[in-house]
């Protein structure tokens, strides 16, 4: 594990030119081509990451008590999804679309074999590592379960080795392992019941239950539906790493298909974040497609307009070429700074989160005063993230 320094200059759009990176599939800062210019990154995946950092952070760190809009809260059983349930799929999601890229340097940097899967292997445990240290400080116990980096890591190595294959492959892959787990969940019997999928009763549940919490790996089920996730996302990737004339063409069509056939397997089988449904996986797959291709149009398509667009977009890169300190960094400050660090203020003891609420909330109510502290909060790892950017430094693994 290291934080990587480099004093290298900075480009007139305020980011550090490109830096040589390694293998690493949820970190993704990844150097290659850009389609006009040979010293560019390509800004769409940066900025789609990004743009999924904020919208993690937002949704983190709502606090609007019974206030909170439903689109910023996950949605119950059976109620479709929102903005909220887009975050961890998009995570994968972009962890799979730097794939093409990450492969393709490592092999170019004499990878190759039993060395790149050694190299996957030890990146793949410290990233699940930091994952069980981000648990462990937020559940105040030590626990090596699965959480949001463990899956990402579990996901993005696995669908890194399928990646090796060709995009047939990866596209018959994902799609067995979006139906086998479709089968699973619909054909295995629930107290006798095939079919039966209540919050409470439902064959994934039966699973983590009765297998996986014994013996601490509740929730490993979902690595199938989330190596599918992941290959999806190398497979729309693919054509931009190409550099294919008519990439903006596949993207769209892809985006289209994929949204659309989500929504006809959710009249199957409902879309669900907490079981990772198929439909939910290919729904969100479809929408991060169109995202990502209107970031591409944007900023690398080859146009006039692109030096406008990649400014433009610098407010979702900078966070998306540092994404593992964005995503851990602010929780782990969180939990042992804000929540845990306590003063005194008006005559008791408060945490630091508190006190910070209540002076907002004593200004401008519980509406606006919690507003400012969440829009305060995402601005102040901003800027930080901004200050990192300027002086080089990504935390890699």
């Amino acid at each position: 594990m290291s934080v990587l320094m480099q004093p290298n200059p900075i480009t007139h759009q305020g980011t550090p030119r490109s830096l040589k990176d390694e293998i690493l599939p949820a970190e993704q800062s990844r150097e290659h081509e850009h389609t006009h210019t040979n010293a560019s990154r390509l800004s769409c995946l940066d900025a789609w990451r990004g743009l999924t950092v904020l919208l993690m952070l937002l949704v983190n760190n709502v606090t609007l008590d019974a206030l909170a809009p439903p689109q910023l809260q996950h949605a119950a059983w059976g109620a479709g999804i929102t903005v909220t349930d887009l975050v961890f799929p998009w995570f994968l999601f972009c962890a799979g679309a730097a794939l093409p890229f990450a492969m393709s340097a490592a092999q170019k940097a004499g990878f190759v074999g039993w060395s790149l899967i050694r190299k996957l292997v030890v990146r793949t445990v410290l990233l699940y590592l930091v994952g069980a240290l981000e648990t462990s400080v937020t559940q105040h116990q030590v626990t090596l379960g699965l959480g949001v980096l463990q899956l990402i890591a579990l996901a993005s190595f696995f669908g890194s080795l399928i990646s090796l294959l060709n995009v047939r492959w990866r596209l018959v892959i994902s799609a067995a392992l979006l139906i086998g787990y479709d089968l699973f969940i619909t054909q295995y019997p629930v107290h006798g019941l095939r079919g039966l999928f209540t919050e409470q009763n439902n064959a994934v549940k039966v699973i983590n239950d009765t297998v996986l919490s014994s013996i601490g790996l509740r929730g490993l089920l979902s690595v199938i539906p989330a190596t599918a996730l992941v290959l999806l996302g190398a497979i729309v990737a693919q054509p931009l790493h190409d550099r294919r004339p008519r990439a903006p063409w596949i993207l769209m069509s892809a985006g289209i298909t994929m949204s659309a056939l989500g929504w006809l397997w959710a009249q199957h089988l409902e879309f669900n974040k907490a079981v990772w449904t198929p439909s939910y996986v290919v729904y969100t797959s479809g929408l991060a497609t169109l995202g990502m291709l209107l970031f591409y149009l944007l900023a690398d398509s080859g146009r006039r307009w692109n030096a406008v667009g990649e400014r433009l977009l610098t407010v979702f890169t900078i966070p998306g070429r540092n994404a593992l300190f964005a995503y851990v960094a602010p929780i782990l400050f969180k939990v042992l700074v804000l929540m845990n660090w306590h003063v005194s203020f008006e005559g008791e003891s408060m945490s630091v989160q508190k006190v910070l609420l209540t002076i907002a909330r004593s200004h401008y109510g519980i509406w606006g005063g919690g507003w400012l502290y969440t829009i305060g909060y995402m601005v102040a790892v901003w800027l930080a993230l901004a200050a990192l950017a300027r002086r080089g430094w990504i935390w890699k693994l």
